[in-house]
C-alpha cells in the first residue's frame, strides 16, 4: 500500500469519526431537550417569564390550535381563525420538569378568566395547555388540581392536545428585550420599553399578585 493511498485512508477515517461524533452529539443534545406549548395570553409575557427560569432554554411565540395553516398575528387576533397566541417552551429535563413548568404557568396567568387575559380580549388570548403525550397530559392535569385547590374556584383553563404549533413573525420573537425603536402612543420607544409600558397598562401582574400572592413566581 502506498503513502499516498495510506493518507487517502487515513483522511476519510478520521472524517468519519467526526461525523460519528458530530450525530452522537446531536442525538445526546435532542435528548437533553423536551418542548412543552402554553398560550397565557400576550406571547410577549409568556416568553419574558418563561425564560427566566433555569433549565429553559428558549421560549418561542407563535399559534397553535386553530384551523388556520401559516396563519398571520392580523389573522389571529382578528379572529376566526380559532388559534391561540402561544409559546413553545423548550427546557432541558435534567434542571427543570415539565410539571414545574406548569405549575409556573398557571401561578403566571389568571386561570380563572375565559374571556381573554387581564386587558387583552378574545379567543386568541384564553389561556390553554396543549399536551403531547400522557405524561405531559398527566403533569398538567396535576398542575390543574393544584391550582384549582389553592384557588378555591374552578380552573377554565383547558389542556387540549398538541397540534401543529406555528411560530409567530420575526419582530414577535425577544419583543420584551427588543432594541429597535418604535413609534407607539407614548412616542418613540424601544421595543423593550414599549413592552414595560405595555404590560404596566394592562395591569398584568397586578391581577396576578391579587390571584397568587407570595406564589406569583414572575412578580416583584
Amino acid at each position: 500500500m502506498g503513502n499516498r493511498t495510506r493518507t487517502i485512508k487515513a483522511g476519510l477515517l478520521a472524517m468519519l469519526i467526526v461525523i460519528g461524533l458530530g450525530i452522537e452529539h446531536g442525538k445526546a443534545h435532542a435528548a437533553e431537550t423536551e418542548v412543552l406549548t402554553v398560550a397565557g395570553g400576550c406571547f410577549w409575557c409568556v416568553e419574558a417569564d418563561f425564560e427566566k427560569v433555569e433549565g429553559v432554554i428558549e421560549a418561542v411565540s407563535g399559534y397553535t390550535g386553530g384551523n388556520v395553516k401559516n396563519p398571520t398575528y392580523k389573522e389571529v387576533t382578528r379572529g376566526g381563525t380559532g388559534h391561540y397566541e402561544a409559546v413553545e417552551i423548550r427546557f432541558n429535563p435534567k434542571k427543570v420538569s415539565a410539571r414545574q413548568l406548569y405549575d409556573l404557568f398557571f401561578r403566571s396567568v389568571d386561570p380563572l378568566d375565559a374571556g381573554g387575559q387581564f386587558c387583552d380580549r378574545g379567543e386568541s388570548y384564553r389561556t390553554a395547555i396543549f399536551v403531547s403525550d400522557t405524561a405531559q397530559k398527566q403533569a398538567a392535569e396535576a398542575a390543574k388540581a393544584k391550582a384549582e385547590k389553592e384557588l378555591g374556584k374552578a380552573v377554565v383553563t383547558p389542556i387540549l392536545k398538541a397540534g401543529a404549533f406555528y411560530e409567530a413573525e420575526d419582530y414577535h420573537q425577544d419583543y420584551y428585550k427588543g432594541e429597535k425603536l418604535i413609534l407607539t402612543r407614548f412616542g418613540p420607544k424601544t421595543q423593550a420599553s414599549a413592552y414595560e409600558r405595555y404590560r404596566d397598562a394592562c395591569q398584568r401582574d397586578e391581577r396576578v399578585r391579587d390571584l397568587w400572592g407570595q406564589d406569583a413566581p414572575f412578580v416583584n
